[in-house]
């Protein structure tokens, strides 16, 4: 009796089998053989289980991964922030660099320290400076005195600082550190184009028409036209002349052949009605 049922259990499943395959038309023979490899070996489902723990485990990793990947450029950030306000301090506490960018002090490069520390290269310049100590340690951040002066005695300070760094600058820029420096300032066109039409906006170099202060203000050289012209910006013009001096633009051509350009080839002619205009008739 139990091998009939058996056979007759089996003889089910097939017809069962044979009605799904025509009633649908789908042949589910594949999923079974999937299933009964399956079933047979063991170690396949053993380690289907192994998998989703496996990929549970490795779930939490891959956010730590991510977390960890991305805290550095957070911590890249706030270091670069904080060096960008430490070098924005260090900016703001230079009295050199806050007074050469001041908007009309593009001509002007920043002294070394050192330079201005040495007195020889000071020499002659306390009788023409009023409150020269004081505006000496205003130029070198020692503000030991600030305490003791006025808003007028400041003022004063001020203004004798001023004049005395534009007479160190004038004579820094002769030398090989401040010559470099200006010529960094003429290939970036720092000081201006030449506004002459033939000289096709060749730049320029400051040059004064004194060395004695209160004597001219700033004037644009053209190494091109050798003439002059005035500033573009009045801020410029407003500048001393002595604080760049008459040697400085004809002492940088020669230390910089290269930077010589060639003497314009055109140059206006005037003309009425296409004839040129006789000289001793203008």
């Amino acid at each position: 009796m139990i091998k009939n049922t058996a056979s007759s259990r089996g003889v089910a499943t097939r017809s069962n089998l044979n009605t799904s395959r025509t009633s649908t038309g789908i042949d589910i023979s594949k999923p079974l053989k999937i299933a009964s490899t399956a079933v047979a070996d063991g170690r396949s489902g053993i380690v289907s289980k192994k998998r989703p723990e496996g990929a549970s485990t490795s779930a939490p990793k891959s956010k730590e991964t991510k977390l960890s990947a991305q805290s550095p450029p957070e911590l890249s950030d706030t270091e670069s922030e904080e060096t960008e306000l430490s070098s924005s301090n260090g900016e703001e506490s230079s009295w050199i660099s806050w007074y050469c960018g001041l908007r009309g002090n593009e001509l002007l490069c920043e002294v070394d320290e050192d330079y201005i520390q040495d007195d020889f290269n000071l020499c002659g310049l306390q009788g023409q400076v009023p409150y020269y100590d004081h505006a000496l340690d205003m130029i070198l951040d020692n503000d030991s005195l600030s305490g003791e002066l006025d808003g007028e005695e400041h003022s004063e300070i001020e203004s004798a600082a001023e004049l005395l760094y534009g007479l160190i600058h004038a004579r820094y820029i002769l030398t090989n550190k401040g010559l470099n420096a200006m010529h960094e300032k003429y290939k970036r066109v720092d000081f201006g184009r030449c506004p002459r039409v033939f000289c096709a906006g060749q730049p320029c170099l400051p040059v004064g028409t004194s060395d004695i202060p209160h004597n001219g203000s700033v004037k644009i050289y053209c190494p091109k036209c050798e003439d002059l012209y005035l500033p573009r910006c009045k801020y410029q013009g407003n500048m001393d002349g002595a604080y760049v001096g008459t040697t400085f633009p004809h002492l940088y051509l020669m230390t910089y052949p290269s930077a010589k350009p060639a003497k314009p080839v055109q140059s206006y002619v005037p003309k009425v009605f296409g004839f040129k205009i006789h000289k001793g008739s203008r």
